[in-house]
């Protein structure tokens, strides 16, 4: 901790965590109502392929939406190359490096670049979360905070976190999943203190609360199940034995694909991004399911009874399309899609148990719901976040037990198969892109977040 907050009595260091703390509910209020207008004109954009098919359809319909997406997705990747490299992806390894002093946070040019590309990028179709853009933005609007007003290292490292929490808690209106994702994914990097502590909850809090005023209170994918029984937890190990495997499967696959639309733009630039939205402009209309964010996908699938080979077939595709909109580097986050992708694959597992087991046994929708928390345990390798962030999600506090079985064991298979966290991956490529020497990248962490 720093030297002055293990003075807790004295007025000075009062007042001076009474200003950090007020500084972090800026932050928290800021994001928050940043955030919640940005998801809500994403909601409104994202029915334009209903407006277009009053006016065309059939091939016609196709070829209008493909060609509309791709448009979209070469406007958002110019301006992000041409104004704001940084601001393109997650954002969420930018904040990272910045923390670690080994990147700058250019608030100036990433917050409307960030803002207006991520728009249009999640709105066209793309296969992107609404968090990256969000935790980048908090983060932002931190930095601009620290601008105006005089903080130490310690304290602008911690108002980054901070605003990265409010990021979090906006998009997904779940404050203690926000904060327990500072102190395990970004251990490494942020500054603990009392002070700078209390800043993440502060923002965090004050986070959701804009975004229930401006947004609503229910849980974004509400869903109910009844307590798995206890003989089922060997049932939820195996699953997260799979999600391990998927978890390291899709990380690599992020970072190939990802890697190759980087050096195929230096032969011939804009081609992977305008091939690539030109085939998810055609899934919006084709395979509306297959594309998109996921937050409305992943209420579908709760509500509906899918056949085990539609599952499948689903999560194949959103998997290709996940991978292939990240890799255009438009802003953009993978929280969602990854939640809407195990959310397929947990659904497929359960269904598949429904034929094994006596009838009433098995509940897909239970395997669903652990399958969110286990595959973002497995990639982001942040077991206990993954925990949180499900709960508070769905609300299905009877699903306690089963995701920490199935968390656990999800990184305990990507550790044990030799994965590393997608954001430890992303921030080593940036910072080796921007010609960093190796021995001032962070320390490689272990699996659970704890070095």
């Amino acid at each position: 901790m720093d030297d002055m907050s293990q003075l807790p009595d004295q007025p000075g260091n009062r007042r001076a965590e009474a200003r950090f703390i007020i500084l972090a509910v800026a932050a928290g209020i800021l994001t928050g109502t940043v955030g919640s207008f940005f998801h809500l004109v994403i909601d409104k954009l994202l029915r334009w392929p209903e407006v277009l098919a009053h006016h065309l359809d059939g091939a016609v319909l196709v070829a209008a939406a493909a060609v509309i997406t791709m448009c979209i997705t070469l406007a958002s990747v110019y301006i992000v190359r041409r104004y704001a490299p940084e601001a393109g992806g997650s954002g969420v390894q930018e904040i990272e490096g910045a923390m670690s002093n080994l990147r700058t946070v250019h608030w100036r040019r990433v917050l409307p670049v960030k803002f207006l590309t991520g728009i249009a990028a999640l709105s066209s179709g793309l296969v992107l979360g609404r968090e990256g853009p969000t935790i980048h933005i908090g983060a932002s609007l931190s930095a601009a905070i620290t601008g105006f007003f005089k903080v130490s290292d310690v304290e602008r490292r911690g108002l980054l976190g901070a605003g990265a929490a409010a990021g979090l808690a906006c998009a997904f209106n779940a404050p203690l999943a926000a904060v327990l994702f500072i102190i395990e994914e970004t251990h490494s990097q942020f500054p603990y203190t009392f002070r700078t502590y209390m800043g993440v909850i502060a923002a965090a809090f004050f986070s959701t609360v804009m975004t229930e005023v401006i947004g609503g209170t229910a849980p974004d994918f509400s869903m109910s199940v009844p307590a798995p029984a206890l003989a089922l937890l060997p049932a939820f190990v195996l699953l997260g034995c799979v999600l391990g495997a998927v978890g390291v499967s899709l990380n690599a696959a992020l970072m190939a694909v990802s890697g190759f639309v980087i050096r195929m733009h230096k032969h011939v630039p804009f081609l992977m991004p305008a091939l690539i939205g030109l085939a998810v402009g055609a899934m919006f209309i084709l395979f509306p399911r297959a594309v998109t964010g996921g937050e409305n996908v992943i209420v579908m699938m709760a509500r509906e009874h899918l056949a085990l080979s539609a599952l499948l077939g689903l999560a194949v595709l959103r998997y290709i399309s996940m991978v292939a909109s990240y890799s255009t580097g438009t802003p953009g986050g993978i929280f969602a899609p990854m939640l809407a992708l195990a959310i397929c694959i947990g659904l497929a597992f359960g269904t598949s148990l429904e034929g094994l087991l006596p009838a009433g046994t098995a509940v897909p929708l239970a395997f669903g719901i652990a399958a969110m928390g286990g595959l973002f345990s497995a990639s982001v390798r942040a077991p206990i976040v993954g925990v949180a962030l499900t709960l508070e999600l769905t609300g299905a506090y009877t699903m306690t037990m089963p995701l920490i079985a199935t968390c656990l064991t999800a990184n305990l298979i990507a550790q044990w198969l030799g994965g590393h966290p997608i954001y430890e991956q992303l921030l080593e490529r940036t910072l080796a892109q921007a010609g960093v020497h190796p021995e001032r990248m962070p320390k490689k962490r272990s699996g659970t977040g704890i070095a």
